[in-house]
């Protein structure tokens, strides 16, 4: 049953995707600790602090953390800023002398604020520099586009964002280049596609989400994430993960049915392992959870969005982190 918040408004620079079904997958009690790893504005952390919770939230963007400090004032000395990177969640919180924790949220993927400052570079929606990196650091989408060779940049485009065509969309990448500004990769992706104006669904959305995912590490950043939250969490923690891609949404399902006892017979991707003496570190995991039709109509970001949960049990965390190779490979 989703948690209900009538009394919080919600902000109309970012509507947090499933916020209520997090909240509800989290069952905070007042007084609590909590983790909002990917803060963004702020949405599911407001959530947490009006169902009683103690929050630290942690974001790459230095405009977040900026952005945020308005909500640490209002807080009142219950919510925590940090600068720095999710997967690296479990040092941020040991600097801080914090071991263990209630719950962990995951919103995986770019935030509205990003999509929505064309300066950034993350949307062809309005035209800006081709920069995309969150951590506003590091080499831009533009740096990678014009040095990259057109093999690598078409690996990127199919396995980071499906585009079955991305071996056509390279050759007219490298053949456009140099690029320096998100409209000119817009329209070069078009051409590429014999996209004619006007057309309902843009053929750039694919390759732009793939480029973006590569630029800043996405894959892999969640699964070092995972294995944090997972060492962070206390026996009775809860996890909770928003993601919007399909890869992703495989990483995390497939952690978490490796982490809960449930990948014992293997599958057609992977043989049977080992019986494996360590115990279960989660519990059965809850059935993944999709926006309803209203929350769709209100918020079309929500469309591809799926939520996955799970109990935390008093198993020592295991070694490594979940496969990403795999889970593109699927």
């Amino acid at each position: 049953m989703s948690a209900s918040l009538p009394d919080l408004p919600r902000d109309p620079r970012h509507d947090p995707v499933l916020r209520d079904e997090v909240i509800a997958a989290l069952a905070i009690v007042p007084g609590e600790r909590h983790v909002d790893a990917t803060f963004g504005a702020g949405g599911y952390t407001r959530a947490m602090l009006a169902a009683g919770a103690e929050v630290v939230a942690c974001d790459r963007d230095p405009d977040a953390i900026t952005d945020g400090q308005a909500l640490v004032e209002e807080a009142g000395g219950k919510l925590t800023l940090v600068h720095g990177r999710f997967g690296e969640i479990d040092r941020l919180l040991a600097e801080r002398g914090i071991d263990a924790v209630d719950g962990i949220t995951f919103d995986i993927g770019v935030s509205s604020m990003q999509l929505d400052h064309g300066e950034r570079g993350f949307s062809f929606q309005k035209d800006g520099p081709l920069d995309m990196r969150m951590a506003q650091e590091g080499e831009s989408a533009a740096d990678w586009l014009n040095r990259a060779d057109e093999t690598e940049i078409a690996d990127v485009l199919f396995h980071y964002g499906d585009e079955r065509q991305s071996r056509r969309v390279a050759r007219a990448i490298v053949a456009a280049r140099p690029l320096s500004r998100t409209g000119e990769l817009a329209t070069v992706i078009r051409k590429a596609l014999r996209h004619p104006p006007g057309a309902p669904k843009d053929p750039a959305t694919k390759s732009f989400q793939a480029i973006r995912i590569h630029i800043n590490g996405e894959l892999d950043e969640l699964a070092a994430g995972l294995a944090a939250a997972e060492r962070v969490l206390r026996p009775g923690g809860r996890l909770a993960v928003v993601s919007f891609h399909s890869t992703e949404d495989r990483i995390v399902k497939n952690f978490l049915r490796e982490r809960s006892g449930g990948d014992a017979a293997g599958s057609r991707h992977r043989p049977a392992p080992i019986p494996l003496a360590r115990a279960a570190t989660f519990e059965t995991p809850a059935r993944k959870v999709r926006p309803g039709k209203v929350e769709e109509a209100r918020n079309p970001r929500a469309r591809s969005a799926t939520l996955r949960s799970a109990v935390r049990t008093a198993a020592p965390a295991w070694p490594g982190q979940p496969h990403v190779k795999e889970a593109i490979s699927c």
